[in-house]
């Protein structure tokens, strides 16, 4: 009942000695609610707009400074480019996103220096070494160009393992906090057995190959002991490539020994000992006292809106698949 009618003056009220006043009642009670309807509608519609501007507020705020200084910055500083996450094809720390930043840092004006502020427990070999490849690249060439060098600096904030230094071993120096979790020179490749689990159910595994070892690592069906051994050389195989890239990078300042190739990972402080790392520092303390060139811009490529929406809603779930059933390619790191 709409108690907002009830309270109208009476001779509003349709006469009970009317003729039809029970159909003037029902008309009149009819209209109010519709009225009220259109009331709530144009609230609905406008706190919907209200939120709809704020959020559009919330994401300008959030981009316009860092736009404002990427299209003119007015002084000299040091462009950070963040690795975050795992380094694979489509994720943040892919190569395309961080090889599109760095082309940038190195053709954009008034950058002093470069900083890889490196976060990540690894991921693609073929990315990271993607990312390697290119920073040695665009440091040669920004040499030739402008007779001087560009220099790139690695700072790992909570780790920087595997893929992570696959990519740091490519900068100049790599600096580390205390308690960064530094190393893991190491390559890894998942799978399941599952052969005897299904004969206990009772199931029959139907698996047809042309080609003897296409069902290689199939995780229903056994591993026989030459494609094991195959794997293994597959694997010493990337390993070797890894231990060449952090040797090439770190030369002389390397003090370990084989332990520092053997998968095993380090805080900042005794990573230094190693001289896996240079010194202790931050991306702050580095630009402020290395670089001389205490402003920092980002540099990093950041996804939009909708490509970020887009990527939560899909991929996660069938990536996830695929981890969980099968057997996914060669990891430098988690």
């Amino acid at each position: 009942m709409n108690w907002k009618f009830w309270t109208k003056p009476r001779d509003e009220m349709p006469s009970p000695d009317a003729p039809d006043w029970e159909r003037a009642l029902i008309n009149k009670l009819a209209l109010e609610h519709l009225r009220e309807q259109r009331r709530g509608r144009r609230w609905g519609v406008f706190f919907k707009a209200l939120i709809l501007v704020y959020l559009i507020g919330l994401l300008i705020a959030a981009y316009s400074q860092d736009l404002l200084e990427r299209i003119s910055p007015s002084e000299e500083h040091t462009a950070v480019i963040d690795i975050k996450g795992v380094i694979a094809p489509e994720a943040d720390a892919s190569a395309d996103r961080v090889i599109t930043a760095l082309r940038e840092a190195f053709e954009a004006d008034k950058v002093k220096g470069i900083i890889l502020r490196i976060n990540s427990p690894g991921g693609s070999p073929v990315q990271a070494g993607y990312i390697n490849d290119e920073i040695k690249r665009l440091k040669a060439k920004y040499q030739e160009d402008n007779d001087k060098e560009m220099p790139v600096y690695a700072v790992a904030t909570d780790i920087c393992a595997s893929g992570g230094y696959y990519i740091a071993v490519a900068a100049d120096s790599i600096y580390a906090d205390k308690a960064s979790l530094v190393g893991s020179i190491g390559v890894r490749i998942g799978s399941f057995g599952l052969d005897e689990a299904i004969k206990e159910l009772g199931i029959e595994r139907r698996l047809l190959t042309a080609g003897e070892n296409k069902g290689i690592l199939d995780p229903f069906s056994p591993l026989p002991p030459d494609q094991k051994a195959f794997i293994q050389t597959v694997l010493d195989n990337l390993h070797d490539q890894f231990i060449a890239e952090v040797q090439a990078g770190r030369g002389d300042r390397l003090k370990g020994g084989e332990e520092v190739f053997s998968g095993l990972f380090w805080s900042g402080e005794e990573a230094v000992a190693l001289g896996l790392v240079d010194d202790l520092g931050s991306s702050s303390s580095v630009a402020r006292d290395v670089i001389g060139a205490e402003t920092l811009v980002d540099y990093t490529k950041k996804r939009d809106l909708f490509e970020s929406f887009s990527r939560r809603i899909g991929a996660s779930f069938a990536a996830g698949l695929v981890e969980a059933l099968g057997v996914g390619a060669p990891r430098i790191g988690y």
